[in-house]
């Protein structure tokens, strides 16, 4: 066996410095410290492989000190040589030398990590600290400063956040939307996968194409993973799609009844990504036998997009116009990032390009779109009693589209509007009672090292819970707030800022989507910062506990990688971006702003490993089994597109950028030839609007 490849980390100096080392030696060997000690965990042979390997991992980042370096770095060489397991350990020994590179480089480079990590090693030599809130700071100031004093003063902070996101309005919308039911598209998305493995597919009741048409998807291999998809054929009450559309409907009851929905149809705009091509051709049909065949949606118009239906609208819709007029090399490449299937990021961007799509191709009045998820519902008898205005009368605040300046002058357009949530189980408190709380104390462990749930907690109260009141500072008429935090779900935009701005979200990003969409617009120079407007009181009720509590539970081990390569992704999306990260980050922390991390490598690898640690430590050695073995090639992959100045990732993001921009400059190509009356334009609107009428599911 050829053991050339450890030579580098097992027989080499390291290049950590002593002070790194000797931080994360004290941290294993503390105690009450939120790093585990893993010395024990050698002597028992029956300590699961990927424990031991683990394990390794943190003793060799601790270097020589710890008094089990010798036997962990003969650990990861003898597991090595093991054929059915190299494949883990050659992923911690790849991780140790990323670390020290990345280590090496920021210390010497970056003048704050270096006097976070001087004061921090004094501090640990000063003394045998109890894990406290002095000790937690000291540790955060290192590897999550985000998060430094918030835990014992967060309400200090929250305020000051939301001081930070205060907006001085100085030219309103003068056109702002007046009859949403016609001029707003909604839309959503749909995880559709296979049925589970013990349905019977014959007892289903759906007609025999779509059963056939099952059985086939079922034999081809798995094209896309996602943390919670829909299995077709569950029961109506676990079904989101049954649920959202139901229930949205519901809600436009209301609407009509206040006289702000006429005799038009709402437009709901579905995108469905599949796990299983086969399941492309038969979504629509799958939709409208289980849900619009079953339920009444008297106040909706349903459109269905799969993949192939976007594949349809690139190929006879928008290349031939950037062909005879736009002439762009390699057009059908760069178009494809127009479409449905693939990681969050991709549908995320479709749905939201749509709205300028039906704009230029369908219909002039739809001005712009607003996302919801399907386990989200308008309360609207709450609404009304305690925010005062429907779901409909919040969307005609002419603030959305306004212009103005944040606290540090910078020139802001509104063109963006975000809501909140509140859970099913906490809206009999108030409509105003956060979805997520903050923390009673801080877990161990993971917790020590990046916390950002703390975060997420601070920013919902300081951002989302924001109240607009007369003679107030923030009145919501001359000052509101911008937002940065937002949901996948509950936000929106007006055409006319989509189709200036572009913004986009790469279709490989799988988590915080919605988050990342901003973040391409956030250093465009050349123009007012396109920002989210706080709409005090668009109030949506979250139900995913009430209704899909299974759906809930599997999706865990999939969010918690995803957190992971979030990190990863969002810290080389940064650099991609600017020189100056330090004032990207001041636009987005606390929260969206501490997953750029200056050490994403270092981050997301004590993360890993304490995860996957405190699972043994639970006496659940299976799942901490799976969750190294599954999860290290997610990661090894994610870490490797990221690698080096030119990145697969900033290639990636540059080709998608060049194709949105393609994209929008087809719908300005026809938008100038509609005017002109040229008959290619009068063509391609009719053979869109023949596609896109094809989506619609019948009721």
């Amino acid at each position: 066996m050829n053991f050339i490849y450890l030579l580098p980390v097992l027989k080499t100096k390291s290049r950590i410095s002593r002070k790194f080392q000797y931080i994360i030696n004290r941290l294993l060997c503390q105690t009450d410290s939120p790093l585990m000690n893993a010395d024990i965990l050698f002597a028992r042979k029956e300590t699961p492989v990927a424990n031991k390997l683990n394990s390794a991992f943190l003793i060799c980042l601790a270097g020589s000190d710890h008094p089990l370096f010798s036997e962990a770095r003969k650990i990861l060489h003898k597991v090595y040589a093991i054929g059915s397991l190299n494949d883990l350990a050659k992923f911690f020994i790849r991780r140790l030398k990323d670390v020290e590179k990345e280590i090496a480089l920021v210390e010497k480079t970056n003048r704050d990590f270096q006097k976070s990590l001087t004061d921090l090693e004094v501090y640990l030599r000063r003394s045998s600290p109890v894990y406290d809130n002095e000790f937690r700071d000291k540790v955060w100031q290192v590897f999550f400063p985000e998060g430094v004093d918030i835990f014992t003063n967060h309400h200090w902070h929250a305020n000051k956040l939301r001081k930070s996101r205060i907006v001085d309005i100085k030219e309103e919308n003068p056109d702002p939307l007046t009859e949403p039911g016609s001029e707003l598209l909604f839309t959503s998305n749909v995880l559709l996968s296979i049925p589970d493995k013990e349905t019977n597919i014959e007892s289903l009741n759906y007609n025999d194409d779509l059963k056939r048409a099952l059985k086939k998807a079922i034999s081809e291999p798995q094209l896309y993973w996602f943390d919670h998809p829909l299995q077709i054929g569950v029961a109506p009450e676990a079904n989101e799609i049954v649920y959202g559309l139901v229930e949205l409907d519901k809600s436009l009851d209301a609407e009509r009844e206040r006289g702000n929905l006429k005799n038009e149809k709402v437009k709901c705009l579905l995108s469905v990504s599949v796990t299983h091509r086969g399941l492309q051709p038969i979504a629509k049909d799958y939709i409208h036998q289980d849900v619009v065949r079953k339920y009444e949606l008297k106040n909706l118009e349903v459109y269905v997009f799969t993949e192939s239906d976007t594949r349809k609208l690139i190929e006879e819709v928008f290349l031939p116009v950037v062909r005879q007029n736009i002439r762009s090399k390699d057009a059908e490449k760069l178009l494809q990032v127009f479409g449905v299937d693939g990681e969050y990021g991709r549908h995320y961007s479709f749905l939201k390009a749509m709205a300028a799509a039906w704009n230029v191709l369908i219909d002039p009045k739809v001005r712009a779109t607003f996302k919801i998820d399907l386990d989200q519902v308008f309360p609207q008898k709450e609404l009304v009693e305690q925010s005062g205005a429907s779901a409909f009368e919040h969307f005609r605040n002419s603030l959305w589209g306004a212009k103005g300046t944040g606290d540090k002058g910078q020139e802001l357009e509104l063109g963006m509007v975000a809501g909140a949530l509140v859970n099913e189980k906490d809206i009999q408190k108030s409509l105003y009672t956060p979805d997520v709380t903050f923390p009673e104390n801080v877990p161990d462990k993971e917790a020590g090292i990046f916390f950002s749930k703390m975060l997420m907690a601070l920013s919902t109260e300081g951002e989302m819970m924001t109240r607009y009141k007369e003679n107030s500072a923030i009145d919501g008429k001359k000052k509101c707030i911008q937002r940065i935090h937002v949901t996948g779900g509950t936000n929106g935009i007006l055409v006319d800022a989509l189709r200036r701005y572009r913004p986009f979200t790469p279709s490989f990003i799988g988590r915080a989507e919605d988050q990342c969409y901003l973040l391409s617009v956030l250093c465009k120079k050349e123009m007012p910062r396109l920002a989210y407007l706080h709409e005090d009181g668009l109030i949506m009720r979250h139900d995913k506990e009430a209704f899909a509590h299974e759906a809930l539970k599997a999706a865990k081990f999939g969010n918690i990688i995803g957190d992971y390569i979030r990190t990863l992704y969002f810290s080389e999306y940064a650099r991609m971006l600017t020189n100056d990260v330090n004032s990207l980050k001041d636009i987005l922390n606390p929260f969206t702003g501490c997953f750029i991390s200056r050490i994403p490598v270092t981050i997301v690898m004590l993360r890993f490993a304490l995860k996957g640690a405190g699972f043994f430590e639970e006496g659940n050695e299976e799942y901490g089994q799976r969750f190294f073995f599954e999860n290290a090639p997610r990661l090894e992959k994610a870490i490797d597109f990221i690698r080096g100045d030119n990145s697969m990732f900033k290639q990636q993001v540059d080709k998608e950028r060049k194709g949105w921009n393609l994209f929008y400059d087809a719908l300005d190509a026809i938008e100038n030839l509609k005017n002109k009356q040229d008959t290619l334009a009068s063509s391609i609107v009719t053979r869109a609007r023949e596609i896109i009428d094809a989506c619609k599911i019948i009721n």
